[in-house]
């Protein structure tokens, strides 16, 4: 098993009311797979799976990036305002 943080912004930290989230998951799970979660938990994020970005440790990635224990993982919707 692997430990991440995932970092929340915009409708996703609006879902979970909270910053960031401590999740593990089996070793080889890729990136998208942590949205995937996010949205099982909270369908309302169903909306902004395919406009999603992701980054990991700083750096935009793939959906299909494995990660590995101890990633800062992120996850960013579209947003608006100024």
């Amino acid at each position: 098993m692997i430990t991440i943080t995932v970092k929340l912004f915009a409708a996703y930290q609006d879902a979970y009311q909270q910053p960031e989230l401590q999740l593990t998951f089996p070793e080889r799970t890729t990136v998208a797979a942590v949205c995937d979660r996010l949205i099982t938990e909270h369908p309302e994020l169903a909306q902004w799976r395919e406009v999603t970005r992701f980054g990991i440790n700083y750096e935009f990635v793939e959906p299909e990036t494995v990660l590995q224990s101890g990633d800062e993982v992120v996850l960013i919707p579209p947003v608006s305002g100024g």
